[in-house]
């Protein structure tokens, strides 16, 4: 009775969602090719935090060795697009990366996915408007900051900002209204916007090379001693380090590279996109390596701009690209650089405002996150009250902390969602024939119930079930068995795990696991082993042959590297990081197990199945009634029935843009929630 109960529990949280296939009318016609992608792709990616995140980065964390930093974090970002590309073209229709985790992975693992990207989207919105805020008070003499300063300082405790920007604050509730009362001419304001930030790049970076310093690149603690003894404001000197171009070593250059993911998150736009595309498997690779250089470029371009202009220690890491105008003498190129980055800024928060609030709102009308987050303004169709509960969170953290803090947890977020989709198609690709489709899964399950009551000692059994060693080393079937996938299954879970602990040995004791400590030397080679003779297991198994537009190559070892390499970035964050990243988790899976479970769209069309199996099928499909009538009288199958009409959906929530990459929400029907 127990071990039912357990799997009976197991089974809810494996549920799967499915979806309507797409008739004739919704399938688009190859028309992109590599150019058109290229500029979608960059006019999404190419995001305007990389101009406070330079100087986060420089003066915390690598300095001008953030240039090495951007490009380890480009390599990474890169390989995570090919999964989130292979893993949206598992599913027949093109969603976001939650919709596609919940058709193909299960509801516990799309949940853990849509919680922890609504993290990032919050924090985005909170270092967004923060950033906002350090811009305008910079116009106008900082006299905001320093009356808040002298009013709250002796306050405030040590790991929160400062002072409370209540500036941030407003200008999260002013988004939210806009949001709330509906934004139109979107299309306009992304190519004004995406050109103005395209010049601004352009324009710093000639600016850093007309008016910077080597010798930036190359300091010493005589030239810090100097700049300490000629500074009358204390905030503006960072660590020196070690100086030169890597002050920070090689510690500060992986831990620069995990903060920046965030800005490549605008690849799932370009996945979508690419089933728009003639050849998607060659499409999107080189779509893909083009957007990653394009943005390498601008973002290294803007950080090596700045830290030359600038000593990294003296950058303002808060308002680093006008103060660095400011620094060599050019105010009024600070002034225009600091009302563009405003007006860019703006847009910027628009945009994730309005993916959270999507996301938010997808996720109640399915029934995961509380339903009342759903519930839209009948006059314009937006969900009023996801909108309301994001920005107020959104602006509780603006006001609270600072943007290197929100930057961080952004990044281990960020991280954390590449590594859950790098999992998802490691696994995906060795498990067998899984069908997403609504009616034809409807039809499948109805067909095979007779079979599903008789006797298990009736089912025959899989070929190669009497010697589990064999089918670990060599299966007898060519294709991926239910066996087979459960192996790979169990295999990729003992991976995360052995990984995990190898990013630990490596993040906290590298000294001594590479100077020959016998103990952690012992160790590391111990896992390495582990992890080479579970990867080949994995390898031995077979693989899926459904055509798919694109397939990651070289499985399961590429997938196998890039979960160690998220798993060793998110390692090189703080133990405060990983602490409210733990939080913010343990509040998730409370709302999951206390509600979520119970009141899933999937849970509630459990029940009906095995109620009545011809009513179930008029109530879905009415043609397939007439041939699973003629199935259980021994008659055989009509041909030529037609599939049944299916109603069209509603428009689904659309204020900036009409995306498939965010998830839909503001209608009824649970094929909305895309």
């Amino acid at each position: 009775m127990l071990g039912q109960h357990v799997r009976q529990f197991g089974e809810k949280l494996a549920r799967r969602r499915p979806v309507e296939p797409r008739n004739g009318s919704e399938i688009s016609t190859p028309h992109l090719n590599i150019f058109s992608l290229v500029v979608f792709g960059v006019n999404r990616t190419l995001r305007v935090g990389v101009y406070i995140l330079a100087g986060v980065v420089a003066v915390y964390v690598a300095g001008p060795a953030i240039i090495i930093s951007l490009l380890v974090a480009g390599v990474f970002n890169l390989l995570s697009g090919f999964y989130l590309a292979e893993l949206g073209a598992w599913v027949p229709r093109s969603g976001s990366v939650y919709f596609n985790s919940y058709v193909t992975m299960g509801q516990l693992h799309a949940f853990i996915t849509g919680w922890t990207l609504i993290l990032p989207l919050v924090l985005a919105t909170a270092y967004l408007t923060r950033a906002w805020s350090y811009n305008f008070d910079s116009l106008i003499g900082n006299h905001i900051s320093q009356k808040l300063e002298e009013i709250f300082s002796e306050h405030m405790p040590s790991f929160l900002a400062p002072y409370p920007d209540f500036v941030a604050l407003a200008l999260v509730l002013v988004m939210a209204g806009l949001l709330i009362l509906g934004v139109h001419g979107a299309a306009l304001v992304s190519k004004v916007s995406a050109g103005f930030n395209v010049l601004l790049l352009s324009f710093i970076t000639l600016s850093g090379f007309i008016k910077g310093d080597l010798h930036n690149w190359q300091l010493t603690e005589q030239d810090y001693k100097l700049a300490a003894s000629g500074s009358s404001d204390s905030y503006s000197l960072g660590l020196l380090g070690s100086g030169e171009f890597v002050p920070f070593g090689f510690e500060g250059i992986l831990r620069g590279a995990a903060l920046p993911f965030y800005s490549y998150f605008g690849l799932n736009a370009i996945v979508t996109k690419g089933r728009e595309t003639p050849n998607p498997q060659r499409s999107i690779p080189w779509s893909l390596g083009i957007i990653i250089s394009i943005c390498f470029l601008a973002y290294s371009g803007v950080s090596a701009a700045l830290t030359l202009m600038v000593p990294y220690y003296q950058v303002h890491p808060n308002n680093p690209l006008p103060q660095a105008f400011h620094h060599v003498g050019w105010a009024p190129a600070g002034y225009f650089v600091a009302v563009v980055i405003l007006c860019a800024l703006f847009y910027s928060l628009l945009l994730v405002m309005l993916t959270m609030s999507r996301l938010i709102c997808a996720m109640a009308e399915d029934g995961l996150l509380f339903r009342g987050l759903s519930q839209t303004y009948a006059r314009r169709g937006t969900p009023i009250v996801a909108i309301l509960v994001s920005a107020t969170l959104s602006g509780i953290l603006a006001v609270l902390f600072e943007i290197f803090h929100l930057l961080e947890l952004m990044s281990i977020g960020t991280l954390f969602v590449y590594f859950l989709v790098t999992f998802s198609v490691l696994v995906l690709r060795y498990q067998p024939d899984q069908n997403f489709s609504k009616k034809e899964k409807v039809l499948e399950e109805i067909e095979m119930e007779p079979i599903v009551g008789a006797s298990p000692l009736e089912s025959v059994p899989e070929a190669g079930t009497s010697n589990p060693l064999k089918s670990l080393c060599n299966p007898i079937s060519t294709t991926p068995t239910r066996k087979s996938g459960q192996i790979v299954y169990g295999c990729a879970f003992l991976l995360v795990l052995l990984l995990t602990i190898l990013s630990l040995l490596l993040a906290l004791w590298p000294s001594r696991v590479f100077s020959g400590d016998p103990g952690f030397t012992a160790g590391a080679v111990l896992l390495l082993l582990l992890i080479a003779g579970i990867t080949a297991i994995i390898w031995r198994q077979p693989q899926n042959p459904s055509p798919l537009p694109f397939r990651v190559p070289a499985l399961p070892i590429l997938p196998v590297l890039s979960i160690f390499l998220n798993v060793y970035l998110m390692m090189q964050l703080s133990s405060v990081i990983w602490a409210e990243f733990g939080i913010w988790n343990a509040v998730g899976f409370a709302i999951y197990f206390g509600y979520g479970i119970r009141h899933s769209l999937e849970e509630k069309r459990d029940p009906q199945l095995p109620a009545s199996t011809s009513q179930t099928l008029h109530e879905h499909t009415p043609d397939v009634t007439l041939k699973l009538s003629d199935s259980l009288h021994g008659l055989p199958h009509r041909e030529g029935v037609s599939p049944g009409c299916v109603p069209p959906e509603p428009e689904p929530f659309t204020l900036l843009l009409n995306d498939p990459s965010l998830p839909s929400c503001g209608s009824s029907t649970p094929s909305s929630s895309a």
